[in-house]
């Protein structure tokens, strides 16, 4: 499968992993030996190139594709506390992880660090709703962190949006809600591995 970007794919009957690749930006030569079609994608940094070679062709198509849809992957628990961890400001500006699933005695902290006032911040994450047990395990993890520190403390609940009646909860136990949307996660982990993808490709 050769892309218009000038990528290539070359897969097998099964499995949606190709078995070879090579990224957009590709030339290709393309030469006829006997009766064999052999097709030649170059890359130029780092020098590289497949070869395919075709002693058989059953199908050969050539289609102007058009892409209008908008691909969305809803982060994970997991990746909202990466991207928080990567980009504490989507949670609270002046945020500054100390560390993440921290032991305590009812659980794990999520997200534990400390605000631009050197407040201690306790934060649990849900992915979807989160109601009232939610609020009562923050709650329980804030408890407890307050009897071994010697600073204030805050529980933060971040999640999408809160079930009825939780906001009225965790004004009564004195903690905090901040909205978090698992989309807005889910860009910041890409623009984390675009990132990456970039600098590898200068040091090369």
């Amino acid at each position: 499968m050769i892309k218009e970007d000038g990528s290539v794919l070359v897969h097998r009957p099964v499995g949606y992993e190709p078995v070879n690749w090579q990224p957009a930006g590709c030339l290709f030569q393309t030469r006829v030996v006997g009766d064999v079609l052999h097709v030649r994608a170059i890359r130029r940094k780092p020098s590289e190139s497949v070869r395919i070679s075709f002693d058989r062709v059953y199908l050969l198509s050539a289609m102007s594709l058009v892409d209008r849809g908008e691909f969305s992957l809803h982060a994970s628990e997991e990746d909202m506390q990466r991207a928080i961890l990567l980009e504490p400001s989507i949670l609270e500006d002046g945020l500054k992880p100390i560390t993440y699933e921290k032991k305590v005695e009812p659980g794990f902290v999520d997200v534990y660090g400390v605000d631009r006032n050197g407040k201690l911040v306790v934060v649990e994450i849900k992915r979807k709703t989160a109601g009232r047990d939610a609020a009562l395990q923050l709650a329980r993890y804030v408890d407890f962190v307050k009897t071994v520190a010697n600073r204030e403390v805050r529980g933060v609940l971040a999640a999408p949006r809160l079930a009825r009646g939780v906001q009225r909860l965790l004004a009564t136990l004195g903690l905090e809600f901040k909205a978090l949307d698992p989309k807005k996660c889910t860009e910041v982990l890409r623009k984390s591995e675009t990132r990456k993808l970039a600098e590898f490709f200068e040091e090369a």
